[in-house]
This record gives C-alpha cells, structure tokens and sequence, in this order.
C-alpha cells in the first residue's frame, strides 16, 4: 500500500492525535484497512502534527514505516490475549492522562470505554468510527453511554448511521458519514491471468463469477449461499459459467456440503485463503464479482472490483447500497431471492443487462476513484477534522 502524503498538503498547526486501532500491520480486514488509510490521510492533512498510535493487536512493525517520523507506535500484540484487553485499557487511558492529546480518534467502537474515561477525567474530546456488525444491537451500558457522550461519529454508510441512530436515539447532527476507500493502484483492469486460468482449469472466454469474504458461519449473510442456489437456474442459460469463492474460515466444510448436495462440483471452486498480493489478479479472472449481502457495513471488495473494471453485484438492505452509489455502479438485488438473483447474473454475463456503464471498464474505474478514492476520503476526513479541531 503506497503512501498518500504529500508535502503539500502540510498544516502548520502543531495538534496533538491519539489514534486508537485494532490492528494495521498483521491483518488486513475491513477495519484494518480502514484504520491504515484513515492514519495515512490524516497525516497528509496536518502532517506538523505529533501522533501516538495504539494497536491493540500488533506486535511491531510487518512492513516499511511508510509514516511520519514524529509518530510514536504502541504495541499490545505481545501481552497475552487474557490479559490484552485490560492492559491496552490502562495503556489508553493512562498515556491519555500523561499527553492530554487535543483528540482521540479511534476506529473500533469497542474502544470508546477509555475514551469516555478520559473525557470524563481530563475534557479529551473523541472521535469513533462505526464499520458495520460491531455497530449494531449494542446492549452494554458502558458502550451505549460512549456512544452518547461521543464528539463526533463517523460511519461508514448510510445503513450504519441509521442503524445507530435508530437503535441508540443518537442525535444525528453529531453521526456523520465518512465512506470506505481503497488503494487504486493496486487493482487496475488487466486481461485474465493465464496462470490463474490453468490453475483453475478454466478457458478464457469461460464467464466466471466471484465473490471474496470469510467463510464463517456467523457471516454467512454475504450472499454465497444464494449464489450457489441460484447457480442451476444460471447454467440452464450459461452451462459453463464457474463460480469461485475466494476466502477461509469455519463454514468452509458446510459449504462444501452444499455444493455437492446441488451438483456443482464442477461449477464452484474454493480457493480458500489467498495472500493479499494475490486479490487483484482475482478481480481480473472474473466477469462479474457478486455478494449480494444482507448485512454487510460497506464492503471495500465492491470497490476493488469496480477499480479492476468489473461488473458488481450487491444487496439492496444494507451497506452495499453505499459502495454501488445506490446502484449507478452496479446493479442492487433483493438478497433474499434466488430467482432475481439468477436473472440479473444472467443478464449481467449475457451483457444484456440495461446498465451500460458496467461494459464499460474504464469508465467504471473512474468513477469509483472519482466516488471512493483516496483523495476523496481524505477531502472528506479534512472537512469532519477542521471545523471539529477549530470549537475545541
């Protein structure tokens, strides 16, 4: 992932971040990556600023410093994991007491404990970020009243930010949106990778839908249950399209046991775990990526795969309707109906389907750097951080 700081872009004024993330280096989930652009952008944007960053579950550095000299990292990865969660509490709060930063921001709503703390104790003012299943349903007192006592909420969606606001009565002047981006050079529109091709046995012409997330039977909401009961209704108009999922986790063995109880044995690959340098040679194999989700908190595999110039396909309930711009990107599916979903893959493939733009490569990756890109994102973060750091 390269570097977005730019000289250029300094801000003279000397603030003092504490930045609060679960982890950047180790693992690249949703939040983590998240968390990494977020710390990257910031740093462009007042980049005279000093930055203490806490990662609750690194253990040091996996890649070149690609940050400003005048940021000072803390790891917990290495404390047991009984123990982890008590220490990085007390390291939060006990390093906010002793720097007294001008703001906290932290990109897991679990964190906003300490943060009401520290409020509380020292007039901190803090920023969280809500993502999607960690945002929803929260019961626990202690979080319900951070949430309230927040300065300010960024969510990542429209669906996320009504959900909170619905379900926590937050004040929604003070829940505002600060979208999902990705590295847009890193997926870029290429021919189908020969060697992907012959590892999978596949011809180049053969119409191959994807689908890239954790195959965990908590999460199977993402939609690769109904593709698969959607897919003999598709090979009736399509005998050769192949689907390949691309992920590992505890619901693989189900699964696998569905595939084999609808007869696509031939027609579904589980490719299983795949490096992260490995995932845009995957959005180049294919010719519709789909995860028609019904719970899912924005989904940056939704952009990666615009920005590689492919059709997408996602779920009309959730955050999906965010990343596809309310379907000028992509085509929006009630994730519940396997016919409609067979239908509009059907089209899709067969190219018939009445949205040009998803024929068009080029242009849909321009207007999903236009949309979500870095730059964006980072306009976006200024206009939340600037009149915010102004009142206090």
């Amino acid at each position: 992932m390269e570097s977005i700081l730019n000289p250029t872009q300094a801000n003279s004024k000397n603030y003092n971040f504490h930045l609060w993330l679960p982890d950047i280096f180790a693992f690249k989930g949703g939040i983590q990556v998240y968390s990494n652009f977020l710390l990257q952008a910031i740093q462009n944007i007042y980049q005279e600023a000093n930055y203490s960053v806490f990662l609750k579950h690194d253990k040091g550095y996996l890649s070149n410093n690609q940050y400003l000299p005048h940021t000072n990292f803390h790891f917990a990865g290495k404390i047991p994991l009984s123990l982890r969660t008590p220490f990085f509490a007390s390291q939060l709060i006990l390093n906010g007491i002793w720097e007294k930063p001008d703001l906290i921001i932290t990109t897991h709503l679990n964190f906003t404990v300490a943060a009401y703390w520290l409020k509380k104790l020292m007039e901190i003012p803090y920023i969280t970020i809500a993502h999607g299943v960690e945002a929803w349903n929260i019961t626990n007192p202690k979080r319900q009243r951070a949430l309230q006592y927040a300065d300010k909420i960024l969510a990542v969606s429209n669906y996320t930010r009504e959900r909170l606001l619905k379900e926590q009565d937050l004040d929604s002047s003070k829940v505002a949106l600060l979208p999902n981006t990705f590295d847009c050079d890193r997926f870029n529109i290429k021919p189908k990778p020969t060697h992907l091709l012959d590892k999978y046995q596949l011809k180049p012409n053969q119409p191959i839908i994807l689908t890239v997330n954790r195959l965990c039977s908590r999460e199977s909401y993402r939609g690769y249950d109904y593709i698969i009961k959607a897919l003999p209704q598709i090979k009736q108009k399509i005998p050769d399209v192949h689907y390949i999922i691309v992920g590992k986790g505890d619901d693989r063995d189900r699964l696998a046991k569905s595939i084999i109880q609808h007869n696509l044995e031939d027609s579904v690959t589980l490719a299983g775990f795949i490096s992260d340098g490995e995932l845009p040679a995957y959005y180049q194999l294919c010719d519709l990526f789909a995860m028609p989700s019904k719970l899912e908190g924005f989904g940056i595999v939704y952009l990666e795969a615009l920005a590689s110039g492919k059709p997408v396909l996602g779920g009309n309930q959730d955050g999906a309707v965010d990343a596809l711009s309310q379907g000028e990107l992509g085509v929006l599916v009630n994730p519940d109906n396997v016919e409609e979903i067979a239908e509009k893959i059907i089209a899709i493939l067969n190219k018939s389907y009445s949205h040009p733009l998803l024929y068009q490569p080029k242009k849909l990756r321009e207007k999903v750097i236009q949309k979500f890109g870095i730059k964006e994102f980072q306009n976006n973060l200024s206009k939340q951080l600037s009149p915010f750091l102004n009142n206090h």
